[in-house]
């Protein structure tokens, strides 16, 4: 299976998301509401980032679906992958790259700047696919949106499969478990980055990195231990 197409939209409301005039203001907001800074400890990146005064109820007053902004705040797994990938370029360097539940995109960014032959960031929220064009615009990289939920079906074609902070809930963790499982099957490598939230698959995973970062949640200027690991293959009954 190739990574698919980004989605098409046919005719779509104004309003929607995914249509073209919609984007543009989309994009036209985000990057005047939300200031391109240096990522903490990763001064590499920089990241559209959403603070007090951002205005983002303005973007949900346009969309009745418009969702958790996920994308517009940082994310101790996603920092600590993208803190690994940029002190390891050799985990990625020369390798078709997938950033599963990309949000912000900052993974794939830290991929792209590793040298990784190709990156494919993939998130089910439209406006994450907005803030990931202009991230990776932002830093000079070359990275290809996905819009689509591709833990339901067959892994893509790569070679590495990154995933940051996709283990808060437990029918999503469920889910990617068994996508990174039929990931595993195929040979691909996979990295998680995540700051040991309750479901995630603790007894499979090797530890490669810990670095103290900030999370999405916690209190202005507090930090937390967060790991990059290794899946690895189930043990046979």
């Amino acid at each position: 299976m190739k990574i698919p197409e980004r989605r098409k939209h046919g005719k779509l409301s104004s309003r929607d998301p995914g249509h073209e005039e919609s984007r543009d203001w989309i994009g036209r907001f985000i990057a005047a509401n939300l200031p391109l800074l240096p990522v903490p400890d990763i001064p590499e990146i920089r990241l559209h980032k959403a603070g007090p005064q951002s205005g983002l109820r303005r973007l949900a007053a346009r969309d009745p679906q418009f969702g958790s902004p996920y994308w517009a705040h940082y994310w101790g797994g996603g920092l600590v992958l993208a803190r690994y990938l940029l002190d390891r370029p050799e985990s990625v360097a020369g390798r078709r790259v997938l950033d599963l539940g990309a949000g912000s995109g900052i993974v794939s960014i830290a991929a792209a700047k590793s040298a990784a032959a190709e990156v494919w960031a993939a998130d089910v929220d439209p406006y994450a696919m907005v803030a990931i064009e202009l991230n990776g615009a932002a830093n000079h990289v070359s990275i290809q949106p996905v819009a689509a939920d591709l833990t339901k079906g067959e892994p893509p074609d790569v070679d590495v499969v990154c995933v940051g902070d996709l283990f808060y809930e437990a029918a999503l963790a469920e889910s990617v478990t068994a996508f990174l499982d039929r990931c595993l099957e195929q040979a691909m490598t996979v990295l998680i980055g995540d700051p040991w939230r309750a479901h995630l698959p603790t007894s499979r995973l090797r530890l490669l990195a810990e670095y103290t970062v900030t999370d999405f949640g916690e209190d202005v200027g507090s930090t937390r231990r967060s790991g990059v690991f290794a899946l690895e293959t189930k043990s046979p009954r």
